[in-house]
Order: C-alpha cells, then sequence, then structure tokens
C-alpha cells in the first residue's frame, strides 16, 4: 500500500513538472518565432559581451535562433503530449543544466541587460530569470527521472506526425515573421502607439540620464563629441553611441532621437509634433540594407513630395555608407542619424517603413510588403492606407492558434478512431487466442480420456 501510495505521489509530481516546462518551453519557443530578428539581436549581445562574435559566420546568429526557438517549441509540445518522452525530457534537462549557470553568470556580472528568454513579451531581470531557472531545472529532473509515468496523449504510433508537424509549424511561422514582420509585436512601437506619449515621464519620477556620444574623424584622426561640443563640418561621421550616466525610471521609449545630417539638428519634436504624414524609412545598418525593393521606396519618396508629405531615412551608418547608398540607389531623401538598436526596435526590417502621423503610428511595413502605385492611387487621407491599421493581439493569438490546433485535432480524431480501435481490437484478438491457446491442453486431455 505504501509503494502505491509512492507510485501516485511521483506520478503526480512528473506530470505536474511536465506541464510546467511545457509551458514555459511553448511560450518561450513561440515568442521567439514570432520575431527571429529580435532573438538574433540578443544573441549578437551575449557573442559581443563573451568576446565571442568574430567566432562564428555572419549567418549564425539568425539561424541558431530560429533552431533555438524551433526546440524549445518541439521540447514544450513533446512535454504537453507525452510524445518523444525520453528525447524532449532529455532536452528539457540538457537546457536547464546549461542555462542556469549561465544566468548565475548574467545575474552575478550583468553582461547582457536580461536574458531574453522570453523576448520583449515578458522582459525579466538577470535575478528573477535565474529564479526561474531554479524552478524549471527541478521540474525537468523529475520529468525526465520518472518520464515512463508521463500520460500520453497520443498513441505511439502517430507521435511522429505530431512530432513533423510541430516542427514544420514553429519553422514556416519563424520564417513568415521574418520574410515580413512579427505577428505579434511586443515593443513600444507597435501600430497604433503614440511615440510622444511612449516618451512620457511619470510625474515625479526621476529619469536616467542619458549622453550621446559621436566619433568624428578629420585628417584621419577619431574623436569623441557630445551635443555641446559638437564640431562643425569639417569633421566627418564615423558612429554614435549613447550612454547611462545615471539610472532613474525608464519611459517605455527613452532614446527616440532624430538628429537630421544636413543640419546636425534634432528635428524630433517637429516630426512628432506634425499633423499631417510623415514616412519613415528604417535601416539600422544602411550597408546591409536589402535594395532589391529600391524603386518602390524611391516611388513612395516621390509621392510623399507630390503630395506634401515628410519622408526621412533613419539609419546609423556613418556618412560614407550613406553616400553609397544614395549612389547606389539614387536616393534623394533626406538622412537622420538615430541609435542603432531604437531602429532594431522600431521595425524588424532592413530596410522597413513606418507612416506616423502627429507621433502616432499609422502602420508599419517590412521591405517585401511595401505598399506600390496600384495602393497609392489618391492622397492618404483619402486611402485606407492613411488610417490606423486595425490589429488586435487576441485574435491574432487565435488564429496562429487555430493554425497549429486544428490539424492537431485532426490527427488525435485519426488517433482515438483509427488507431487505437485497432490497437483495441489487435489487443482483444491476441487475449483471445491466449484464451484458445489456454483450452488446447484440457480440449486435448478430454479427448484422451474419452478415448480410454
Amino acid at each position: 500500500m505504501k509503494d502505491k501510495n509512492l507510485h501516485i505521489i511521483q506520478e503526480v509530481v512528473a506530470n505536474m513538472c511536465r506541464f510546467l516546462l511545457a509551458a514555459s518551453f511553448i511560450f518561450s519557443g513561440f515568442v521567439k518565432a514570432v520575431d527571429p530578428l529580435g532573438f538574433q539581436y540578443k544573441i549578437q549581445d551575449y557573442l559581443t559581451a563573451f568576446g565571442m562574435a568574430s567566432w562564428f559566420p555572419s549567418f549564425f546568429p539568425l539561424l541558431g535562433g530560429i533552431v533555438l526557438s524551433a526546440v524549445e517549441f518541439f521540447i514544450g509540445i513533446s512535454l504537453f503530449f507525452a510524445t518523444r518522452r525520453t528525447l524532449a525530457t532529455s532536452l528539457a534537462l540538457m537546457l536547464m543544466i546549461f542555462m542556469t549557470p549561465l544566468t548565475l553568470y548574467l545575474a552575478i556580472f550583468d553582461p547582457v541587460s536580461d536574458c531574453g528568454c522570453f523576448g520583449d513579451a515578458w522582459v525579466l531581470t538577470n535575478w528573477e530569470t535565474f529564479g526561474k531557472n531554479i524552478i524549471l531545472l527541478f521540474a525537468a529532473i523529475m520529468a525526465f527521472r520518472h518520464r515512463r509515468m508521463l500520460i500520453r496523449f497520443i498513441s505511439v504510433k502517430m507521435e511522429w506526425l505530431v512530432s513533423l508537424y510541430t516542427l514544420f509549424f514553429v519553422f514556416t511561422l519563424s520564417f513568415y515573421c521574418l520574410d515580413r514582420l512579427p505577428v505579434l509585436d511586443f515593443r513600444p512601437y507597435k501600430i497604433g502607439k503614440n511615440i510622444l506619449e511612449g516618451m512620457t515621464m511619470l510625474e515625479g519620477a526621476k529619469p536616467s540620464v542619458y549622453e550621446s556620444i559621436f566619433i568624428l574623424e578629420k585628417n584621419g584622426e577619431q574623436k569623441e563629441f557630445t551635443l555641446d561640443n559638437y564640431p562643425d563640418s569639417t569633421w566627418t561621421f564615423v558612429d554614435t553611441r549613447t550612454i547611462l550616466k545615471e539610472k532613474g525610471y525608464e519611459p517605455a521609449i527613452h532614446d527616440f532621437s532624430m538628429i537630421d545630417l544636413n543640419t546636425g539638428e534634432d528635428i524630433t519634436d517637429d516630426v512628432l509634433t506634425d499633423i499631417g504624414y510623415t514616412f519613415l524609412l528604417v535601416a539600422h545598418r544602411i550597408e546591409e540594407a536589402d535594395d532589391s525593393n529600391i524603386d518602390l521606396i524611391n516611388e513612395i519618396y516621390d509621392y510623399s513630395v507630390e503630395h506634401g508629405y515628410k519622408f526621412y531615412c533613419l539609419t546609423s551608418s556613418p556618412e560614407e555608407q550613406i553616400e553609397l547608398w544614395k549612389d547606389k540607389t539614387g536616393a534623394e531623401y533626406p538622412f537622420c542619424q538615430m541609435d542603432d538598436i531604437t531602429l532594431k526596435t522600431m521595425v524588424r526590417s532592413n530596410p522597413g517603413l513606418m507612416l506616423i502621423k502627429n507621433g502616432t503610428i499609422l502602420n508599419k511595413w517590412s521591405d517585401e510588403d511595401i505598399p506600390d502605385e496600384y495602393v497609392l492611387t489618391d492622397k492618404l487621407e483619402n486611402l485606407p492606407l492613411g488610417k490606423q491599421k486595425v490589429s488586435s493581439d487576441a485574435h491574432t493569438v487565435g488564429y496562429v492558434f487555430l493554425w497549429f490546433v486544428i490539424p492537431l485535432l485532426l490527427v488525435l480524431g485519426v488517433d482515438v478512431l483509427v488507431v487505437r480501435r485497432r490497437e483495441r481490437k489487435t489487443a482483444k484478438r491476441k487475449q483471445q487466442e491466449k484464451e484458445i491457446k489456454s483450452k488446447e491442453p484440457e480440449t486435448k486431455n478430454q479427448g484422451i480420456e474419452e478415448q480410454e
């Protein structure tokens, strides 16, 4: 009786740990899959912080991020349905054994601000992440140790189909969001947000003190300047960075600053308070930007000039790279300097396009989805394009959920109606054969007795 009670307790604990791990890995893998570029930037931060950026090819952070998000999502779904129990629990345990000491190091030495385990959907401090990983490590140990006690929702014969479909779904989702834009936007620059409001401080709060450092070059010599001692136009811009001088309250948007490269002036307030339309072409590194759709971009600039709308290209690249871009693409639009991280946060595309009005983000497009002349047939005031794009995170999650769940329900239906019925019939037949065989000696003995 004691052993039976112990077995029940172990089974309950193992399955509770299994569902906790499943929820964590599904959520973690999903939010990374819908924002593959965001996770790429986080991996680049890790490699830079540990001095390993030069160890890997340039495509590694993106490819590695997509693969890791797929693995996490696969582990979560496998644990939820209890398919591939040995593989899923082993992978979960190995990841937690690796991540737990890593996050302890991050918590102590703080080389990166957050681990990025849940992307921008749920930002945890490094100590909060370490505490979470301690709990998940214990759950992974229990699930692995008692993996045979995990209750299956899918038969063994159908689990391969669930595994293949899970990987197909998560890879398809990642590459779709990479080609377009994330289907869910967890950043402060999502459609419908007002940038000025996002920059507003809470009343009475003490702000963080930042300083912009500009690296300029003249006669082969590079020097650092601030806005207070910014030199004349004989100096050539090389790079810029923002440093935190004093920590305080930080609003959702704290580093949005547009520096006009023609005049060197900060035009942020002029742009964000303009009641007209403004197109912002976002190219965080202009030398790495895709120029395959540059004709569409130039057409939108011509359209803006024709109808009196503002158009700026925002980049963090030095002036020589901007000049190369102009020569290569024939760009005539004005350029503004902005922080690289801010640009990466605004639009997950290089280049990407944003439409704002009075500081409110009306729409965003990836390089592959830029509106063309067939859409821009009139003034923006008369087009649906000029209205704020209506989107609902709940509806989006529902659609994605249905795309994943409906095929799985079909698999479950086949599993219940066909596979398991066949297994029951097979088991019943084997039981009958066993009973017949067990009766054969009795029949033979009866025959012998009758002959005697």
